[in-house]
């Protein structure tokens, strides 16, 4: 039996795709295809499949020539362009909700502490793919040093960014925070990360759509539910655009 997930039943649609992440739900049938997709995937992938399995990882020969910028580009906050006018020397990142040890760290502490690097592929939802490497904190390092509670179930990527005022989040829930290839990065390619692709740092979980990939991460927050969290759907695509939640590949 072959699996659906949401990247197949994406890249079927191909002729219904536009250019940019942001108008790509202008479509209802799209709409309806990402649910189907979703339904599939969450259903599916959950029951049959090891969570704990790695994406594939690739070699420096392998990385792509061109890895394109999607969503915002630059976060057009006040705070945000005087962090990057700074290098982001004063820039810190907040972890608390569910912990008992809530914590910040400055982009240097974050760079000292233990990394992973991985080459990767992003798959995007307009049904291009890049590979790219990157190198960050594995975000379970963070988690178990704040003493995440046991009642948390899920990780709340706070950003920088915003579409017309509305804040930008994403969420997933603790079996992917503690993936050993869920990283917050602030490397790519071996270079600084650029602001297009989120400095100073972004997430990568990478066995999820890049979508869930949220970049300009400036608080992590461990919450018990999504609900009362802006629109409740558990991002900023998902309160917006028809998205689903769960978007594993």
């Amino acid at each position: 039996m072959t699996l659906v997930t949401r990247r197949n039943a994406i890249v079927g649609a191909s002729g219904l795709l536009l250019a940019g992440c942001e108008k790509i739900t202008a479509s209802p049938t799209v709409r309806k295809v990402l649910t189907l997709g979703e339904k599939a995937t969450l259903s599916g992938q959950r029951l049959v499949t090891d969570r704990n399995a790695l994406a594939p990882e690739f070699t420096r020969a392998d990385l792509s020539p061109r890895f394109r910028m999607n969503g915002n580009r630059l976060p057009a906050s006040a705070e945000y362009q005087a962090h990057m006018a700074s290098n982001f020397a004063d820039w810190k990142l907040e972890i608390g909700g569910k912990v008992a040890r809530p914590f910040s760290l400055t982009l240097a502490q974050l760079k000292a502490a233990p990394q992973r690097t991985q080459i990767t592929r992003h798959d995007c939802v307009e049904g291009w793919s890049a590979i790219g490497e990157w190198t960050g904190v594995p975000l379970s390092l963070l988690l178990r040093h704040a003493q995440i509670s046991s009642t948390a179930q899920y990780i709340v990527f706070h950003c920088a960014d915003d579409f017309s005022g509305i804040p930008y989040y994403e969420s997933i829930d603790l079996s992917d925070a503690m993936h050993p290839q869920t990283i917050l990065a602030h490397t790519m390619n071996r270079q600084p990360l650029p602001v297009g692709h989120g400095a100073p740092i972004r997430l990568r979980v990478e066995r999820a759509l890049g979508y869930k990939h949220a970049k300009y991460v400036m608080r992590i927050e461990a919450v018990e539910t999504l609900a009362g969290i802006h629109g409740g759907g558990g991002g900023y695509w998902e309160d917006h655009s028809g998205y689903q939640w769960f978007a594993g590949i």
